[in-house]
This record gives C-alpha cells, sequence and structure tokens, in this order.
C-alpha cells in the first residue's frame, strides 16, 4: 500500500487529500471543520479526516506533498517589493511575520502538524503544476489540453500545457504581476466585494448591467493579445505596492471611489461587472484558441481560480473548438492539495494511469459522513423532533412531496463535496416551478443579496428538455452555464436567461439521483433547485450539528439529516415568523 497525503494552506482554502494506491480516498477544506469562510491555517482538521478515513496514522503515509514552492513565492515577494520600494513597505511589513515564523519553515511546520510522526519526503510542487494535475489526472481523457489561471501562485498566474497518460507538460506561462485573476479582483474589490471570495457575486452582478465598459477596460488596463496573453497597465493597480487592489488613478478614470460593502449597489458596478465579464471571457476564449492551435488536443482540462467563473466555462464549451470540457470541481487553491498528491503518484513514481469514462473523483463526494447513530445523538442533544425513516424510498417520497407543497428543505446526506460547490449532499432545495422561490430563498434562508441566482439540478437523461447544454456534455459538479429553453423554471433562471446547471446522475450520487427521479414522479418536473446549505457568510455545513443549527436559525421549513426528517413547524423555539 502507498499513501499520499497533499496539502494547500496558508493563502487561503486549505485543505487535504488523501491517496492510497493512487485512489482518491478522501479530500476536504479546513473551513468545513473550524467554520471559518476561506480558513487558510494549517489543515489539522482535515488531516485527522484523511487519515481516519483510510484508517492509518501519519507515521504510516509513505508521501506528503505540499502545493507550491515557498522559497520561489518568496522570491516573488522580495523582487516586487524591491522594484516598487519604497513603496509598498507597509504590506511587506505586514506580511513578514508570517514568512518568517511558518511559510519558509514549511517542512517544520508540516512535521509539526502530522505530530512529529511522519519521517518521510516532503515534496513540493509548482503552484500551477499542482492545478494541472489536479485538472487532468481525475479527468476522463487519456489526452488533454490543460489551461489553468488564477491569481498568483509562485510567480506564473496563467499556464497551459498538455497531458498524455500519466504525465503532464506545461509549456507556456504567463507570469506576474499580469494577471487575469488579479485584474477581475480589482473589479471585485472596486464594486465592493470580498477579494478571494466575492468574485463570484461578481458574475451573478454582471447580467443586470450593460458591457458599456468594456472598451475603456481594453484601452486603459489590459492589452489583449491575438493569443490571448495579455498585460496590465499597472498604474491603475494596487495589488504590487499596497494593500489595495485599485489605485487613485483607477478611481478618477471611473469617477467614484470603491463601493462600501454593504452599501447599495449603484448601475456602475453593475456595467462594470458585465463590462469585465466580457473581457474576462474574451481572454479565456482566445487561450483556449492558441491552446487547440499548438496542441490539436480535441479535449481540454481547466483548473485554478478563474476555471470557477462557469459563465466563461459555458462559453468555451460553446464557441470554442474542443469537442469536450473537464473543469476540476475544486478548481481552486483547495483543489492544489489533491494535484500534489495525485503528480507524486503519476508523475514522480510513474504510475500508469487509467481514465475512467465520468472521471476519478467519485462525483467529488470525498468528505465526510455520519451514520445514523451520530445523527440522532445529535438531535436528541438539541432536543429536536425528528421521525427516523430508515426506508430510503419512502425518505424520498416525504421529502419529495414536501418540496412539491413549496417547502425549502435542507438535504444532508452521505459524503460531503469537495470543492466550494454543493452538489446535493450538503444542499438546500427547492421548487424550481414557483417565481417566488428565488427571492424567499435569497432573503429569508440564505440572507444574502437579492440578485444572487440559483442553480438547477437535474436528472442527466432530461437536462436537453430545459437546457441548451451540448448533448456531448454533462455538467456534475456545476461549473457549466447555458440558456435555458423555455420559462417553466423561473427560480434558477438568471436574468439574462441563463442557468449554472447540475446534471445528476446514478452512477455519480445514487441517492440524490433518487430523490430527484422521486420529484420529478410526483410532479413531472426532473429539476431541483440547489443551492449551498450556509447562510450568508459561513462555510457550508460540515456537521450535523451545523446542518441544525443552520435549519433552526433560517426559515427553512423542513430538514433532512441522514433518515431523519424534520420539519420546523413541529420543532420547540422554532424561529419567529
Amino acid at each position: 500500500m502507498t499513501a499520499i497525503l497533499g496539502l494547500s494552506a496558508f493563502y487561503h482554502d486549505s485543505a487535504a487529500a488523501l491517496l492510497v494506491d493512487g485512489e482518491v480516498v478522501a479530500a476536504a477544506q479546513e473551513e468545513r471543520f473550524t467554520r471559518k469562510k476561506h480558513d487558510a491555517s494549517f489543515p489539522t482538521h482535515a488531516i485527522d479526516f484523511c487519515l481516519n478515513q483510510a484508517g492509518i496514522t501519519a507515521g504510516e503515509l509513505d508521501y506528503v506533498g505540499f502545493y507550491e514552492k515557498p522559497l520561489l513565492k518568496f522570491d516573488r515577494l522580495l523582487e516586487t517589493y524591491l522594484s516598487f520600494a519604497p513603496q509598498g513597505f507597509r504590506s511587506f511589513w505586514k506580511a513578514m511575520p508570517a514568512w518568517m515564523t511558518e511559510k519558509l519553515h514549511l517542512r517544520r511546520e508540516i512535521r509539526r502538524g502530522l505530530g512529529n510522526e511522519y519521517r518521510r519526503r516532503i515534496a513540493f510542487g509548482h503552484h500551477h503544476q499542482s492545478h494541472a494535475a489536479s485538472a487532468f489526472y481525475p479527468s476522463p481523457y487519456d489526452q488533454a489540453a490543460i489551461l489553468t489561471m488564477d491569481g498568483v501562485g509562485e510567480w506564473a498566474t496563467t499556464t497551459m500545457g498538455m497531458g498524455r497518460g500519466s504525465s503532464i507538460e506545461l509549456t507556456d506561462e504567463i507570469r506576474f504581476p499580469h494577471s487575469l485573476g488579479l485584474l477581475y479582483s480589482a473589479f471585485t474589490y472596486y464594486c465592493g466585494f470580498r477579494v478571494n471570495s466575492g468574485e463570484y457575486k461578481l458574475m451573478g452582478l454582471a447580467p443586470y448591467g450593460r458591457p458599456k465598459y468594456v472598451d475603456l477596460i481594453k484601452d486603459r488596463l489590459v492589452t489583449i493579445h491575438a493569443d490571448g496573453s495579455f498585460h496590465l497597465n499597472l498604474d491603475y493597480f494596487g495589488y504590487c505596492q499596497s494593500l489595495r487592489m485599485t489605485t487613485p488613478k483607477f478611481h478618477r478614470l471611473l469617477g467614484r471611489s470603491p463601493r462600501q460593502r454593504d452599501s447599495e449597489i449603484e448601475d456602475l458596478d453593475r456595467d462594470l461587472a458585465a463590462s469585465v465579464q466580457v473581457v474576462t471571457e474574451e481572454i479565456v476564449l482566445r487561450s483556449a484558441r492558441h491552446l487547440h492551435e499548438t496542441t490539436k488536443a480535441t479535449n481540454l482540462c481547466l483548473a485554478g481560480g478563474v476555471a470557477l467563473n462557469c459563465v466563461a466555462n459555458g462559453r468555451v464549451l460553446r464557441e470554442g473548438p474542443f469537442d469536450s470540457i473537464w473543469i476540476q470541481p475544486a478548481a481552486g487553491d483547495a483543489g492544489g492539495a489533491l494535484g500534489i498528491a495525485q503528480f507524486i503518484w503519476h508523475q514522480l513514481l510513474g504510475k500508469p494511469r487509467r481514465p475512467l469514462p465520468c472521471d476519478s473523483q467519485r462525483g467529488s463526494l470525498l468528505g465526510p459522513e455520519y451514520s445514523s447513530e451520530q445523527v440522532r445523538a445529535v438531535l436528541d442533544r438539541h432536543g429536536a423532533v425528528y421521525e427516523s425513516i430508515t426506508d430510503t424510498g419512502e425518505l424520498d417520497r416525504r421529502a419529495a412531496a414536501l418540496l412539491a407543497d413549496g417547502m425549502v428543505v435542507g438535504r444532508f446526506a452521505g459524503r460531503a463535496e469537495f470543492g466550494p460547490r454543493a452538489l446535493g449532499n450538503r444542499s438546500i432545495l427547492g421548487d424550481p416551478r414557483r417565481s417566488d422561490m428565488q427571492s424567499t430563498m435569497n432573503l429569508k434562508i440564505k440572507f444574502r443579496e437579492s440578485f444572487r441566482p440559483f442553480a438547477p439540478a437535474v436528472l442527466l437523461d432530461h437536462v436537453g428538455d430545459y437546457f441548451a447544454l451540448d448533448d456531448r456534455q454533462t455538467s456534475p459538479y456545476m461549473l457549466l452555464v447555458c440558456q435555458t429553453k423555455s420559462d417553466a423554471l423561473p427560480a434558477v433562471t438568471h436574468v439574462d436567461g441563463s442557468a449554472r446547471v447540475q446534471t445528476v446522475d446514478q452512477e455519480q450520487n445514487p441517492r440524490f439521483e433518487a430523490l430527484l427521479a422521486e420529484f420529478y414522479r410526483q410532479t413531472g418536473c426532473p429539476v431541483l433547485i440547489n443551492t449551498s446549505f450556509n447562510v450568508r457568510g459561513e462555510p457550508i455545513v460540515g456537521s450535523p450539528d451545523d446542518a441544525y443549527r443552520c435549519f433552526m436559525k433560517t426559515h427553512m421549513d423542513a430538514l433532512v439529516v441522514g433518515d431523519c426528517l424534520l420539519v420546523k413547524e413541529r420543532q420547540r423555539g422554532r424561529m419567529a415568523e
């Protein structure tokens, strides 16, 4: 047996992933255990979960890998500071304590985090190498082009290459400070959302605006070349020399200071969101076309934070030259933990790879699960009123009936999803046919901005009836946007007629597929609203305790947790109307 632990930590979205003889046994983000959104701390709890899942100790690990090279990253920090000195001293000085105490001593920190039980080698991969590995190795392709794009790793911000069999080769890169991820984050910051957290809000806001600033962005902020490469005008961006993403020159160009968080969203914010989204899509499309020209590959694999831009992904699928694309569901830094573990197994150890028809990520259902006994113990401790329904068919019938009656139902079942998307196991569900359901779920349950769209989960056999998704392409990880075909699903149709689709099939998630099939049997609709089981500002629920507390502090109508069904109106001390 060969056990490989992959780690990402100390920047955002820390995570751990474990391979045993090349198979992904477990993967989880630290935030699900600590309840700190985007937790960057050493993933102690995630490691413990992974080891327990495999029934091994840290001392029994054969290899440990870290998803990037800290010394090379520190080299970039120093060189950037020297290039802008004396500007940037404040941000440089603020960063130094963490570097001096943790990041420059990662071997020591990793061994300490493993209880000093692990004595073997620690491998450090390049940041984008880890992204590329996470994109290609779990994919269903024997050969594929690889495109990774994010804020920044060590120096690279974009890489291109090719995966063949069990090896990957990255041949081209764009380097810091020129970064598509940082360009998008600068507009995220300027429009009043949190960097490394609110980019998906900017994407959701974009259809409400007009892309009237596209030419201004391309004339003053970024030069885009035919092959998708680009250069930013650094006079307008502050991330090299300050703690802010944009500079006063940026603010003067657009006639306003950055929007204060939680203040009213203006037309300018909507139009800028629409404009930078168009620019982002253009860069991604040009990059994909250039990659196809150079590799002649028919398949494309994507990872890195920009790969979470499902609108751009949808355009690559529809308008790009590739027959098929596969996107790592944990495309951000968390997925780097999985990538480095797979890189060690296939590339460094030379182990063969056998692609599976769907993929080898097992539906990304790689996180913790809880037994019926554990669930009931939690509910009893809280004094919850519940029914235990061990017949899964009956449980599905009851839950589907509640959904058909217009109720909002939380579902906590099976193993947790790895990545930022809830795929049915840590989800809040609703009836997509009801026109008021989108606003109800946003304002009374998620407590988030009213413009935010919800995703449809649809039985794979029926996706073509409702959505303009290519017949050759599935979307199991909710990472592709396409147009809806009718007005029958108002609660999951965005203002521009689009939807972020999740296809559900029996192979990857049989229990969620069974619930969807039962809803279809009762209603004739094979689609459910699927949004993550959390409220604004919190990570997705990680335990039955978290699920119960979220259920009780929102206007959710019912909760299925394990084989237990709870109805809000029967609970003592239920949330006031």
